[in-house]
Formats: C-alpha cells, sequence, structure tokens
C-alpha cells in the first residue's frame, strides 16, 4: 500500500506533471466548449454540426489556440466520434429496446474541474536521442 501511495506521490512531482495537467485540463475546456455548441444546435434545430464545421466555427477561438492545433483538431475528432456512437446507439435502441436499460442520452460534459484525453500525433512528437520531444504551447 506505501508502495503505491509513494509511486502517486512522486508523479506528482515530476517535472512534465504540471505540462501534462494543464493540457489535460484545456482539452476539457475545448471538448466541453465544443459540446456545448453541438448539443445547442441539435437540441434547438435537430441538426448535427459534424467535425469539419466545428472545426472552422473553433479555429479562431481563445479555447482551440491554447492547444497546438492538431491536438485541438484530433479533441473535436473525438467528440465527433463520441455523437456518432450517440446516433447509432438511438437507431439501435429503436430496433432493440430490450438490449438497453434505457434511452441513449446526449454526450455527456466533462466535469468543471475534470481533465480529458490530449492526442499528439506523430508530426507533433519526435524521438530524439531516446526521448520523446513533446510540442510546445
Amino acid at each position: 500500500m506505501t508502495e503505491k501511495l509513494t509511486l502517486h506521490v512522486a508523479c506528482i512531482y515530476h517535472y512534465l506533471y504540471h505540462y501534462c495537467n494543464d493540457l489535460c485540463f484545456k482539452s476539457k475546456n475545448l471538448y466541453n466548449y465544443a459540446n456545448y455548441i453541438v448539443r445547442q444546435e441539435f437540441i434547438n434545430n435537430n441538426e448535427w454540426i459534424r467535425y469539419n464545421s466545428l472545426d472552422k466555427m473553433l479555429k479562431h477561438k481563445q479555447v482551440y489556440k491554447e492547444l497546438p492545433a492538431q491536438t485541438s483538431q484530433q479533441i473535436l475528432r473525438l467528440l465527433d466520434k463520441n455523437w456518432k456512437s450517440f446516433f447509432k446507439a438511438i437507431k439501435d435502441w429503436s430496433k432493440n429496446k430490450e438490449k438497453y436499460l434505457g434511452k441513449p442520452k446526449l454526450p455527456k460534459y466533462k466535469k468543471k474541474n475534470g481533465r480529458n484525453v490530449v492526442i499528439f500525433t506523430n508530426q507533433q512528437c519526435k524521438i530524439k536521442d531516446g526521448y520523446i520531444k513533446f510540442p510546445k504551447t
């Protein structure tokens, strides 16, 4: 038990912890901001804003610019994938209600003080001298 606690505390003091934590928090902010836009459009107009439109809409917003561009794009792609899964589940639910405990719900927001995954592409991260080089923000 002490070993796990020590390892966890040691991770907090790793020099990359604050860098990663900050990126994950900004990732959550972008995800929630974009999800709000998609949800409102769906609720009010029954329209689904897809990735390409969402990316064009948000690329000049501060929440998008706080992350490397390719990372922001990957977060929006993930959100689009989550919405696609929602629509697929709704379609299946309408045919096979017995498979579900209830009607599938819209993709949820991440917790206000939570974090979200950060996705780097192979164009952003490079291996140099046996070390992974991360992009600067």
